[in-house]
Parts: C-alpha cells; structure tokens; sequence
C-alpha cells in the first residue's frame, strides 16, 4: 500500500507541475490520474520497499523543484546565448561520463536528467563499465571527473540521496 501511496502522490505532484493549475478540479484529477497509474506501475517502480521514507520523498520533490527552476533556467539560458551570439563557443563531442549508483531507477533519473537538459543527450549507457556516453554541444572534458562534474554530478548527488 505505500507503494501505491509514494508514487500516485508523485504522479500527481508531476501532473500539477506540469499543469501548471492548482485549482481544486486539477487537484482532484491529479490525485485520480495518480493512483490509478500507482496501481498498475506501482509495484515495477518500488523494488524496496523499505527505502521508501518520507525523508526520501522530500529529498526528491526538493529535486523537482531545484530541477525544473534553476538548473533547466541556467542550461537554457546558455544555449539561448550560443544561439544568439555571433562567436557561440560550441564544442561538441560525445563523452564518457563516469556515474557511481547502483539501482536502476537512479540509472534512468540521472539519464533522464541529463537528456532533458539542454545541451546534453545521453546516447547510450554502459552499465558494465558504470558509464553513460553523453553528446554534450560545451564540451569541458572528455572523460572521467572532468566530464563527470560537468554533465552529471549534481544529477548524481540527489539521485544517491533518493534512489540509493
């Protein structure tokens, strides 16, 4: 039951995110939506269930929020700039990022993160070797930590303290 609990409550907070409304029909519908889909998917997303802790749930929205506002506000604004600027500092190249988590939601969460980050795509993952292969259009290094710290490590730090 918690299961279904953590992520229709999830759901829902991601359905009114993305809605953008938070009138009581939009609540209602979210909450609807949410554990309806809980109910089929609930038990495939929640493997352990004993890592599900409301300190975990916190962690993640803090996550939405500083996600959705701040770092997708500063990497949009970068490409905005290249695009507009006559000397746009491009330098693409597809690189080895190194990632340090073992389940394999917060494998998808930080793929997931860097895709839809502006500038980044992650093209494929290696999950012998732990590492993601990234186009990345500001490429600062091609490998290892540098590439690491550059493309993933704050997605990495909060996936840890979520997933882990």
């Amino acid at each position: 039951m918690r299961r279904i609990l953590v992520v229709g409550l999830s759901i829902a907070l991601v359905y009114l995110v993305y809605t953008g409304s938070l009138s009581v029909s939009e609540a209602l519908i979210s909450l609807v939506v949410g554990f309806a889909v809980a109910s089929l998917i609930g038990g495939e997303l929640v493997v352990d269930e004993s890592k599900l802790s409301l300190k975990r749930f916190i962690e993640a929205v803090k996550y939405a929020f500083k996600y959705f506002t701040i770092i997708e506000y500063q990497a949009h604004y970068q490409v905005v700039k290249a695009i507009l600027s006559r000397n746009p500092g491009l330098k693409p190249a597809i690189v080895e990022v190194p990632y340090d988590v073992n389940s394999e939601i917060a494998i998808v969460t930080i793929a997931n993160s860097i895709t839809n980050t502006p500038g980044t795509v992650v093209v494929d993952v290696d999950e012998e070797k732990k590492r993601f292969y990234v186009h990345w259009i500001f490429a600062e290094a091609f490998e290892g930590e540098g590439a690491r710290k550059g493309v993933s490590a704050e997605f990495e730090e909060w996936a840890k303290r979520i997933f882990d």
